[in-house]
């Protein structure tokens, strides 16, 4: 099953009986944006008991074209990565946790 804003929000609704629909969606596309806005800026994200987006710059690099065996130089890029909290590692190896 994959995870949608819908169903995030619908979650929303379901634990709040006093939010619609409507306004549970725009909580979901609120968070995002500002997810969004402070990761392109630059900053690493956390959220406590769930994980760390961390925003790496990688350097030049050579690489190889697969197809031909050419080589070539690879630009300079960020990365977005996720490091896991202990909690939600956890959680997913069945360990018990509060």
């Amino acid at each position: 099953m994959k995870l949608t804003k819908a169903i995030i929000a619908n979650e929303i609704r379901k634990a709040n009986n006093k939010v619609s629909t409507k306004e549970a969606s725009k909580y979901v596309e609120t968070f995002l944006a500002i997810v969004k806005q402070d990761i392109v800026a630059g900053n690493d994200l956390l959220i406590s008991g769930f994980g760390k987006f961390v925003v790496r710059d990688k350097r030049q690099r050579r690489g190889r074209n697969p197809q031909t065996g050419d080589a070539l130089l690879l630009d300079p890029r960020r990365v977005v990565t996720f490091h896991s909290s202990v909690k939600l590692r956890e959680k997913v190896n069945g360990d018990v946790v509060d």
